[in-house]
């Protein structure tokens, strides 16, 4: 059976949590090297790997068909546009670039050159998120006035690391959480008409001024609204996921999905529970649906980041971009909203698509 081989872009807490488990329990992909400037660790893992030291080193490389990014945001742009230069396909972790003038010009050069390319929003595959997908494509909750969508946590800190670096561009909550949140709500409504939102720093840490704090209200036809919440003190758990509410009745979720918490502990998708949420978990429905009145718990379906890998390396093996599952034009719509909620929140006004 054909493969894609795989070359990733670091080696940091993304590429060994998120990436590297994903991509070698793939059918169609093949880890084959990875950049590293300063170590081989990922051989220590990986000892077949190709460990190199840059990333020009890796686009030489014939073998290595895809190319993973990993790197911070503001490096995303110059590294996926020479790579598909380079003929090679990209995978680039969200929020894709820091500009949507970028990442436009990316859908432009993946066109031209023929190549795949892809934003890695494995967080369409959260258990959770799924089951919303599921509630709303069936329409079980009846036509829906409200989506209220949380990433939420309790950091009264700066953690070390760029994300959270003043002078780092792309740095912040919004491109951090606030992309998974976005994209997930553009993938089940598409863009809206309007949005307005407030993003702040409320901490007020001497280390740090980046945008720990938002609110973005993004606004449809029909008076139906879709919230996205993030804070650096939510300390009460469990922190609340999602509340959806319809003129039938409304669907609450507690808890994160648990992949996160698998991956890191070195569970895989091939584990037996990967992706599998326990029944406290799960979120409650109440609801009339089809004549019935249904109040009770809804079993979380199980989450599955490996389908991101998976697809990514169907639609290379086809050669088909319209097979993607996350376009590059997503992307492009992602980092859009982010400037238009930076724009609405510095001139305290709702923003007209």
């Amino acid at each position: 059976m054909a493969k894609v081989n795989v070359g990733v872009i670091g080696f940091g807490f993304a590429s060994r949590t998120f990436h590297c488990p994903l991509i070698v329990c793939s059918p169609h992909l093949q880890l084959t090297a990875v950049v590293e400037r300063h170590s081989n660790k990922s051989k220590e893992k990986y000892p077949w790997v190709t460990v190199v030291k840059s990333a020009d080193e890796l686009f030489e490389m014939d073998n290595v068909d895809l190319v993973v990014i990993t790197t911070p945001n503001d490096s995303h742009f110059s590294l996926a546009k020479k790579a598909m230069e380079k003929g090679k396909h990209v995978v680039v972790e969200k929020p894709f670039t820091i500009t949507s003038v970028e990442a436009s010009e990316l859908v432009q050069v993946a066109e031209e050159t023929q190549k795949i390319c892809s934003v890695y929003q494995n967080r369409r595959w959260d258990g959770d998120f799924l089951t919303v997908k599921k509630l709303v494509q069936n329409n079980h909750l009846g036509r829906l006035v409200e989506y209220e969508s949380h990433f939420d946590r309790f950091r009264n800190f700066v953690k070390a690391g760029w994300r959270e670096k003043d002078d780092q561009p792309g740095s912040g909550m919004v491109y951090d959480l606030g992309a998974h949140l976005i994209d997930q709500a553009l993938s089940l409504f598409g863009m809206p008409v309007a949005l307005f939102a407030t993003l702040s720093n409320q901490r007020q840490l001497a280390e740090s001024s980046v945008i720990d704090d938002f609110t973005i209200i993004l606004k449809y036809p029909n008076n139906f609204n879709v919230l996205l919440r993030s804070s650096m003190l939510a300390r009460q758990t469990p922190v609340l996921r999602f509340s959806l509410r319809g003129m039938d009745g409304s669907y609450v979720k507690h808890h994160l999905d648990v992949q996160e918490d698998q991956l890191k502990s070195g569970l895989l998708p091939s584990s037996p529970g990967y992706g599998v949420e326990s029944q406290d978990r799960w979120g409650t429905i109440n609801s009339d649906i089809n004549g019935v009145h249904i109040a009770g718990q809804v079993e979380t379906a199980n989450g599955d980041y490996l389908a991101f890998y998976n697809n990514v390396g169907e639609a290379i093996l086809k050669n088909d971009p319209s097979h993607l599952a996350v376009k590059p034009q997503d992307g492009v719509n992602c980092i859009r909203i982010i400037e238009l909620a930076r724009q609405s929140s510095d001139e305290g006004r709702v923003i007209t698509l």
